[in-house]
């Protein structure tokens, strides 16, 4: 974990405009391209919820604002980033969170998420660390192919945390698309990181030894 300090004078004033605001957060919704990685999944039989959490999970930890936090008036990057994602229970008819550590290793990740999953589906959690800050907070809404989301917060201006969520796999002449929502705080993540992060999910999604 290291500081990050801004020496650009416009770059300092884009902090501060909008870590004042009482709703600093912006959010972009888009379909990507996904067909190579659900073919994967399928033929080498991995969980296809898994290896978007993957996807989404390594991607954010590739751009450095990604994992850029407001603390008071600093800001700091952490190393890494840990998803925390939205999983079913037996227990109730509502999800669990379900923290994975992160590993750039797909094959260790991926393990690492079965065994999670396995254990909220009986041990369902609802809490996060507290003060802790070093999570991206990912959703699954399989249902619908969304063209917009809002996401459930306290609209706490320091709260930095990205959230990402995914829908319903669509496929329309033999393209398969999917709709993904990416929230960010707008004082230290502007639209050229999002729009890079966008781009990055479909380039991976379609690389065919991506996993």
């Amino acid at each position: 974990m290291k500081e990050v300090v801004f020496d650009n004078p416009h770059r300092k004033k884009h902090f501060e405009f909008f870590r004042n605001l009482n709703h600093p957060h912006f959010n972009i919704t888009a379909s990507v391209k996904v067909g190579s990685l659900i073919k994967t999944c399928k033929e080498k039989e991995i969980s296809v919820h898994l290896a978007l959490v993957y996807l989404i999970s390594r991607i954010a930890n590739e751009i450095p604002e990604f994992r850029w936090r407001i603390r008071g008036d600093q800001i700091i990057e952490h190393v890494a980033v840990h998803p925390s994602f939205t999983v079913p229970t037996e227990t109730s008819d509502v999800f669990s969170f379900c923290e994975v550590k992160y590993d750039k290793d797909s094959k260790v990740f991926l393990e690492r998420a079965m065994d999670a999953r396995s254990q909220r589906w009986s041990d369902p959690h609802f809490e996060d660390e507290k003060d802790r800050d070093n999570y991206i907070f990912l959703s699954s809404f399989p249902w619908v192919a969304f063209t917009g989301y809002q996401h459930a917060m306290q609209f706490h201006p320091h709260d930095s945390v990205p959230r990402i969520s995914w829908g319903k796999i669509l496929e329309t002449n033999g393209v398969m698309t999917m709709p993904l929502s990416v929230q960010v705080h707008h004082a230290i993540v502007d639209g050229s990181h999002v729009g890079q992060y966008f781009e990055m999910v479909e380039s991976y999604a379609l690389q065919t030894n991506f996993l």
